[in-house]
């Protein structure tokens, strides 16, 4: 009941952001973050971070073990980090965290620890 739950109102998430996200104003914008599905299987958080950190060659140190986000080390939160680096790095726009339906925008900063999400 939980996980649908969440699902579900990750779903709503979306819909509001997609619905809402445009004339925001910057420091509103600021304030989305994209992470990964819960239900995503194990095979496209893989390949969502190879497409982020090696295909796009964007700056995945915090994910690698010197860096601030790599604990806990669970692919669901290295996937979180790097899906999160590329949607900031393209504008914040909706279908720059779609990763084939397997991220979502949040307005729940996942920021942790030492773990800044920008």
């Amino acid at each position: 009941m939980a996980k649908f739950v969440l699902v579900s109102f990750s779903l709503l998430l979306i819909s509001l952001s997609s619905v809402c996200y445009q004339g925001l104003a910057t420091d509103e914008v600021n304030k989305y973050y994209c992470v990964a599905k819960p239900s995503s299987s194990d095979d496209a958080l893989k390949a969502n971070i190879k497409y982020v950190c090696e295909d796009q060659n964007l700056n995945c140190t915090a994910i690698k073990e010197v860096g601030s986000c790599y604990k806990p080390i669970t692919l669901i939160n290295h996937a979180s980090v790097a899906m999160n680096i590329y949607y900031q790095a393209f504008n914040r726009n909706t279908h720059n965290c779609d990763f084939q339906k397997s991220g979502l925008i949040t307005i729940t900063e996942p920021t942790y620890d030492n773990c800044k999400y920008y």
